[in-house]
């Protein structure tokens, strides 16, 4: 009886309504196309789907699973995506509706990755991108006003966010750390309750054990071979362990991590120019599918210049997305099983509360880095971080910024007329002065 009750928790509880496998994909494919707006806008796009449409998930079932995403690293409507095509058809559903959540955009991605990297400098296409450049700024701040407003709630979080700001500006602690530092604290300031009811089903270790140890092997197997085949040093290898890396520690989304992967991909390794990854995330925002696409153009950056053009920037974008992705499916796959038991983990949840805390001032930190080299052409390294040279301000990028700012503040407008309306100006302002 043990057996068949721990056999049971490994398997979605499919609702009375379920789909066939084809009109489920026909779904997840229709939601991966039209997966615009960041996560927020790709949360609600599914909510209306799969709760309000189709009832293929319940109020209660849907918001459990949203909590349990937004617990692991990684892009949490994906996952949720993911999840949801668990919940109906098993891994083969959970695979297929987290693979098309991601491949339209991925796919638009790649190709304007490609168009960059290979027309970049047209004047025209520079011209462009001169707008693109201030909307991301603005856009990178309405994201931090948008986590501090949900994520600030009492005056420890404050400090939190100050100091992980501090440790990433002034100091350059790495990043894992800072994620590491604040999941501890929030761990052991939340007190357990006094007694937690025990479940009642076994949990089903062995089954969950050999999808584990699945998932590690598609992970880290292909790691393995491509160091083994091309040498640690290689692109290939510093991309693949690097996205790796990655995949473990994008607590609060794609802002959160931006910096330290701009940190990296620019200081570090030097596959881009500190520009070229404003670019980047311009190209993401306008994309289907989550915003951590933006890897992928990294990814495609660092092997067009290190691994011999158009096809090392392909082989170098595949492999990013792999090690990005395939963790994802990773927790899901392992973790869907346990989504009501985690429900009843309150030190889980304020170790998380501090992770949240901590993003902010992990996106501060972004938003600087971006304001600086979209604004002032000359910077200097200080003991207290970078600092501009105030005669080097661009004032019509400054403008054009103040001109986003207005369209996302005042006027209410969508992250893609804002970034459209930025680069017509900008490429005017460019062609005509």
């Amino acid at each position: 009886m043990a057996d068949q009750q721990a056999e049971a928790l490994t398997l979605p509880t499919q609702p009375a309504n379920a789909p066939s496998f084809a009109e489920a994909l026909n779904t997840w494919a229709k939601i991966g196309v039209l997966s615009f707006g960041g996560p927020a806008g790709q949360i609600a796009l599914m909510h209306r789907a799969l709760v309000d449409e189709k009832k293929w998930l319940d109020e209660k079932r849907y918001l459990a699973a949203l909590n349990f995403c937004m617990l692991l690293p990684g892009p949490e409507a994906m996952q949720l995506a993911t999840y949801a095509g668990w919940s109906l058809h098993g891994w083969r559903g959970g695979l297929a509706a987290g693979t098309l959540f991601v491949l339209p955009g991925a796919l638009v991605v790649l190709a304007l990755s490609m168009i960059y990297a290979t027309f970049g400098e047209v004047p025209l296409v520079a011209a462009l991108f001169f707008g693109v450049k201030a909307a991301v700024l603005a856009i990178v701040i309405e994201a931090l006003l948008r986590v501090a407003r949900r994520a600030l709630k009492h005056a420890s979080d404050w400090w939190i966010a100050a100091a992980a700001f501090f440790a990433l500006y002034v100091f350059s602690v790495p990043f894992p750390l800072i994620i590491l530092a604040a999941a501890l604290f929030g761990y052991f300031r939340t007190r357990a309750p006094r007694s937690v009811a025990a479940a009642t089903t076994p949990i089903p270790w062995r089954r969950s054990l050999a999808t584990l140890s699945l998932w590690l092997a598609l992970w880290l197997v292909p790691l393995a071979l491509i160091i083994l085949g091309f040498g640690p040093n290689h692109v290939f290898a510093q991309v693949g362990l690097f996205f790796s890396k990655l995949a473990v520690v994008t607590f609060g989304g794609a802002y959160a991590v931006l910096s330290y992967m701009a940190q990296q991909a620019v200081e570090t390794f030097g596959w881009l120019k500190p520009e070229e990854m404003i670019d980047g995330l311009g190209l993401a925002e306008t994309t289907p599918g989550p915003l951590i696409l933006v890897t992928e153009f990294v990814g495609y950056m660092a092997g067009y210049r290190l691994a011999g053009g158009l096809w090392g920037g392909v082989a170098a974008a595949a492999i990013t997305l792999w090690m990005t992705f395939v963790p994802c499916f990773l927790w899901i796959m392992v973790g869907a099983p346990y989504i009501e038991r985690l429900q009843n983990m309150p030190r889980l949840s304020g170790a998380l509360a501090a992770v949240t805390a901590a993003v902010v001032g992990v996106i501060l930190n972004l938003t600087v880095w971006f304001g600086l080299h979209v604004l002032f052409g000359l910077l200097e390294r200080t003991s207290f971080g970078l600092v501009p040279v105030i005669r080097s301000l661009d004032a019509p990028a400054l403008i054009l910024s103040l001109i986003a700012a207005a369209a996302l503040f005042v006027f209410h407008q969508g992250i893609l007329r804002t970034l459209l309306i930025c680069a017509v100006i900008g490429a005017v302002w460019k062609t005509l002065l």
